[in-house]
């Protein structure tokens, strides 16, 4: 039996964050190095390992969420080896190199404490939806994982002078310099049940990536409901 469950042990580390399969998140906690994780997505720890729900930091940067999609976030201190996951979501890790990402809410899942971060409004969108669309802006050089409900799509919108769109719902993250507009759209889904049918897609363009998961997320983020 241990010889069948041998493949499943533990790699060696190699990096601060890296994938243990495609829906855990490892992470290499050592002090003085802390993380901010979703609540509830340690699955597992080894060693000396701290967690702090809702700290004084988060709290007051959360309350720009105006519209409740934050999500509740803990700070992880300590020395060892930490499990994340967010129920068998495939996790995407990035090492951002002077870099920024803007991510949705529900799919940040853990990042480097040092990291500069902060919510921010999705500029072009206001007059679309209300008070528009609020995402997670993540700056700095350190590490970020996301989720993804399946295996995501890097998209390069440099490639070519075409924009490129997006339905809000299957959105994950996009490189904050890309330039954003809401574009009215019919939505296949409404032809069962009730609604206006009428929903929003997001259309990107410039230099930079969007990451977009094979799954809406049910929220419906920007759906004009009727």
């Amino acid at each position: 039996m241990n010889q069948q469950l041998a493949g499943y042990a533990p790699t060696p580390v190699v990096a601060r964050m890296e994938n243990h399969g495609r829906t855990m998140l490892k992470v290499a906690m050592t002090s003085g190095q802390d993380l901010y994780a979703r609540t509830g997505s340690m699955v597992a720890y080894e060693g000396f390992v701290q967690y702090e729900p809702n700290p004084p930091a988060v709290r007051q940067i959360a309350s720009q969420w105006v519209t409740g999609e934050g999500a509740p976030i803990m700070k992880c201190s300590g020395d060892g080896l930490l499990y994340l996951a967010d129920y068998g979501a495939d996790v995407v890790v990035i090492n951002l190199n002077n870099d920024s990402l803007s991510v949705n809410s529900t799919n940040l899942l853990a990042f480097d404490a040092h990291l500069q971060w902060g919510v921010e409004r999705v500029k072009g969108l206001a007059k679309f939806a209300g008070q528009g669309l609020w995402n997670v802006e993540v700056a700095g050089t350190g590490w970020v994982a996301l989720t993804s409900r399946g295996t995501p799509i890097v998209v390069d919108c440099g490639r070519g002078e075409d924009e490129t769109y997006v339905d809000p719902d299957a959105l994950v993250a996009w490189s904050p310099n890309l330039k954003v507009k809401g574009k009215r759209s019919f939505k296949a889904s409404s032809l069962i049940g009730r609604g206006s049918g009428e929903a929003y897609q997001m259309a990107f363009s410039g230099q930079g990536i969007v990451v977009v998961q094979p799954s809406e997320d049910s929220t419906d983020r920007l759906r004009i409901r009727g």
